[in-house]
């Protein structure tokens, strides 16, 4: 909305509003945005949690150093929404179609973590929404994402060519490969494009959840998957960048970085008490929505393949609990870890809460360098 205000139309009277045209510059005021929305808001929303009497419930299972943290204000990924959605509003451009699709898509992931939250929390029912009805309703967003790209390939928006790690020539086509073969079942191409986004963003968004369960643990590693993202969508739009990195130039593309800095700022405003010892939760309401922004983003971008090691710690995490089920149904109840998803298997083992939270940080922040090396390794 600035962006459309002082540079579209109060420029040609104005010339210092020039400067709103770089989007480097709108980027880093929409972090700030962010950061300033949530330290400044963090306190008004905690309060209002206590008054709702909106507090967290901790499982019997989980470990026993948890239970004190019982009652602490829940759903503060409200708070992470709001400043990561207004920033993106105010200073990038929305007439492009995609900043709009990321910011739906965010929007959407975190309603129905905000639907889980609530069951949870104001009807105290502990297990929220069925493990089915969550899925389906975040494999339907995602789907819906799926669909808008289709529709804007078809309009020359958007690319279902693949980018893969360390190969320059290699860059399969998941539409058009398909049709060669088999050009008489076009729509099959098509589902097997829907079904591939589905399985990226709904994968990303459950992984992120897992990850969630110390204080600033997911919320840092997705400070550091975000700055990532903000950089891989700053080269990809950009021309120069992009041609000598051997990128897929996508110009659509660039606007997502004002979104990718919101959500660092969004997030470092959010760590601020969600830190050890948390005065705060993200539930449901933020980690899905953190998920499903990540896994968009990485699907616009075309850094599906990479977004294992963008999230890295959010992969390891989902694999740890993936895992330790199929291992206690196929082993007759034999565990792989002390307790699923790994970060509690750590703590069982006599590490400290923050020292498994600054060692997944360091992690994560290997995995995210890792990932942007791949930019120049092809």
């Amino acid at each position: 909305m600035l962006y459309w205000l002082l540079y579209q139309k109060l420029f040609p009277y104005f010339r210092i509003f020039r400067i709103f045209r770089y989007l480097t510059f709108r980027t880093v005021c929409g972090s700030l945005t962010a950061l300033l929305i949530g330290l400044l808001i963090g306190p008004y929303v905690i309060e209002k949690l206590r008054e709702f009497q909106i507090g967290q419930y901790i499982r019997e299972e989980g470990p026993q150093s948890h239970q004190k943290k019982s009652g602490t204000p829940t759903m503060g990924g409200v708070l992470i929404l709001i400043s990561i959605l207004v920033p993106t509003f105010l200073w990038s451009d929305l007439s492009n179609p995609l900043v709009w699709l990321v910011m739906m898509s965010t929007l959407l992931f975190g309603a129905i973590g905000f639907a889980d939250d609530y069951i949870k929390v104001v009807h105290r029912r502990n297990q929220g929404l069925t493990a089915w009805a969550k899925l389906g309703l975040q494999l339907l967003v995602s789907g819906g994402v799926a669909v808008v790209l289709v529709g804007l390939e078809t309009h020359g928006n958007y690319s279902t060519r693949l980018m893969v790690p360390f190969a320059k020539r290699f860059r399969p086509d998941l539409v058009i490969d398909s049709l060669l073969h088999m050009p008489h079942l076009w729509w099959l191409a098509y589902v097997g494009f829907v079904v591939f986004v589905m399985i990226v963003i709904a994968g990303s968004s459950n992984a992120v959840n897992l990850t969630d369960g110390l204080d600033g643990l997911a919320i840092g590693c997705t400070i550091i998957a975000a700055g990532a993202l903000t950089v891989l969508t700053y080269v990809s739009g950009h021309v120069v960048f992009a041609d000598y990195l051997e990128l897929q130039r996508m110009p659509l593309v660039s606007e997502l970085t004002v979104f990718c800095g919101a959500m660092v700022g969004g997030s470092i405003g959010f760590l601020w008490y969600n830190a050890h010892p948390a005065e705060i939760f993200m539930g449901d309401v933020g980690s899905l929505a953190l998920g499903g922004a990540i896994g968009t983003v990485a699907v616009v971008i075309k850094q599906e393949l990479l977004l294992p090691f963008i999230g890295g710690v959010f992969i390891l995490e989902a694999v740890s609990v993936m895992l330790q089920v199929g291992s206690y149904k196929l082993r007759n109840g034999k565990r792989i870890f002390k307790m699923a998803p790994l970060h509690h298997h750590f703590e069982l083992m006599g590490w400290s809460e923050s020292k498994v939270i600054a060692r997944f940080w360091i992690m994560a922040l290997v995995f995210a360098l890792f990932a942007l090396t791949t930019l120049k390794l092809r």
